[in-house]
């Protein structure tokens, strides 16, 4: 696997991250479109994950009023359990570092239960009580400054 994350400064770009959050999370976990495409999408810094030329993974980061929020991580299922996940949330702390706006800023996500460990590598943990997402559970995890 030749991987790499890239942000996207595309079109082209933007539309195979789309495709690629469509299928995991409209698709595979049921999530209805309208709320997983918001109106956040042209405030936010988008990411995708390419193994040579082909998209397998995307992810976003926001300002918001508590902070930076990490979103939208999804990786297609053929490339699950190939560290897709873990280059991307790599991707995404490396550029809110770089941003001088957003470093500084309380770092948190919204984690689905399962994906837990992959954000708690990054030294992200958890707060509060278990949360209905889109049908989805959740937990928001925050990353100590």
């Amino acid at each position: 696997m030749s991987l790499k994350v890239i942000k996207i400064e595309t079109d082209s770009d933007f539309d195979k991250a789309k495709k690629i959050r469509h299928e995991v999370f409209v698709i595979e976990q049921k999530v209805p479109e309208a709320d997983e495409f918001d109106e956040y999408e042209p405030h936010c810094q988008h990411f995708l994950a390419l193994d040579g030329d082909k998209a397998v993974g995307a992810a976003r980061w926001r300002r918001t009023d508590n902070g930076v929020k990490l979103e939208r991580f999804a990786v297609a299922a053929s490339h699950r359990g190939k560290g897709v996940g873990s280059a991307l949330v790599q991707a995404v702390l490396e550029d809110i570092d770089q941003n001088d706006e957003a470093k500084a800023a309380l770092k948190y996500l919204h984690a689905q239960l399962d994906a837990i460990p992959l954000y708690a590598k990054f030294g992200f943990r958890e707060k509060g009580e278990i949360f209905d997402e889109c049908n989805i559970l959740h937990r928001t995890m925050e990353l100590p400054a």
